[in-house]
């Protein structure tokens, strides 16, 4: 058994975060496949605006898929849980609301596996709605990187393109898209038109 999972209490939490391309639902798939395969109870959950690629599934850009449930709010998971629940997962989860951040302490405190995937930064390269929290009280927390389409240097940011061109730092900040709309960027390579900059850098 990996070391990552010796626990002497059943109940925590996982995430798994990075930038757009990195891999991180193919990676929330694999756990849940494993999981199946040794017959654990487990519920699937991903937001209703996540249709990119599925309605009620989630899928990653590889093509992999496994059943979901949808969900509007983060308080409707806890109308899915029964008393044999022992794992739950939720891809996606930047979209939800700051809810999710109880919801998982509760699953937690009562002994269920809670993994959870998203995005840590948005386009403008700052953290996601909820995932600061959660990366903080997070048991486990993995971050993957993707391969900067610019220079090949390992990506950590997102960068969201509108007609061919970075988009602009007061853009909408969720616009769900994939490939026609964001690319994996190194932090040297991540452009924002229009950010805001509070302190002049003496180096350039």
């Amino acid at each position: 058994m990996s070391e990552m999972y010796k626990q002497y209490r059943k109940g925590w939490l996982e995430v798994i975060s990075g930038c757009m391309f990195a891999g991180k639902t193919e990676e929330l798939i694999r756990r849940i496949k494993v999981l199946e395969f040794a017959k654990q109870n487990i519920l699937v959950f991903k937001p209703r605006i996540d249709n990119r690629y599925s309605e009620n599934k989630v899928a990653s850009h590889a093509g992999s898929q496994v059943e979901s449930i949808l969900i509007d709010k983060a308080a409707d998971i806890l109308d899915h849980v029964k008393d044999d629940t022992e794992v739950v997962a939720v891809d996606e989860v930047q979209f939800l609301d700051e809810d999710i951040i109880e919801v998982c302490d509760i699953l937690a405190g009562r002994g269920i596996r809670v993994m959870v995937a998203g995005l840590d930064t948005n386009f403008r390269g700052e953290p996601f709605g909820v995932m600061p929290t959660l990366l903080t009280t997070a048991e486990f927390v993995t971050k993957l990187t993707a391969v900067c389409v610019k220079c090949g240097a390992p990506a950590t940011r997102t960068q969201r393109i509108v007609d061919g061109k970075p988009a602009q730092w007061d853009d909408p900040l969720i616009l769900v898209g994939a490939k026609e709309s964001y690319e994996a960027r190194c932090r040297h390579c991540h452009e924002v038109i229009g950010k805001p900059v509070r302190l002049k850098n003496p180096f350039e």
